[in-house]
């Protein structure tokens, strides 16, 4: 066994922590382009899911419950119901749904029709026609 005398002691501690500092960048470096590239991958399919989001649609109300009503309180109610709305027989784009989540109105409505409307379609569920739609206006971006 060999006896490091005190300057050679304080020498290789010196590289020793020279050599981890150099790592240690290494490895920040290498992680920093790692995390660039994902962003830039990860960039463009961000963007059209935005486009997607705001072309998807939602049918009020949706096929399977068409020739109904909508209630005020955005209920589906059968034809014929005092005070409800016949469905639209079309659909909304995300971004029609969008502008009409922020005080503008649906296309072709009354401001009554517009809120039962709105209201039925912050009623949908998991596994109704639009609710994906409708979800993914909710997520921020």
């Amino acid at each position: 066994m060999s006896e490091q005398l005190p300057g050679q002691a304080a020498k290789a501690d010196e590289e020793e922590a020279t050599s981890l500092a150099v790592s240690s960048r290494r490895q920040l470096l290498m992680g920093g382009a790692v995390a660039a590239s994902a962003i830039v991958s990860i960039r463009p399919a961000l963007a059209n899911t935005a486009a997607s989001v705001l072309n998807c649609t939602i049918n009020v109300p949706d096929q399977g419950r068409a020739g109904n009503y909508i209630a005020p309180s955005g209920q589906v109610v059968p034809a014929g119901t005092p005070g409800a709305f016949p469905g639209t027989g079309r659909s909304f784009t995300g971004e029609q749904v969008k502008q009409a989540l922020r005080g503008r109105p649906l296309p072709g409505t009354s401001y009554e029709q517009n809120q039962a409307y709105l209201n039925y379609i912050r009623r949908l569920q998991s596994g109704t026609s639009g609710f994906t739609c409708f979800a993914s206006l909710q997520m921020p971006r």
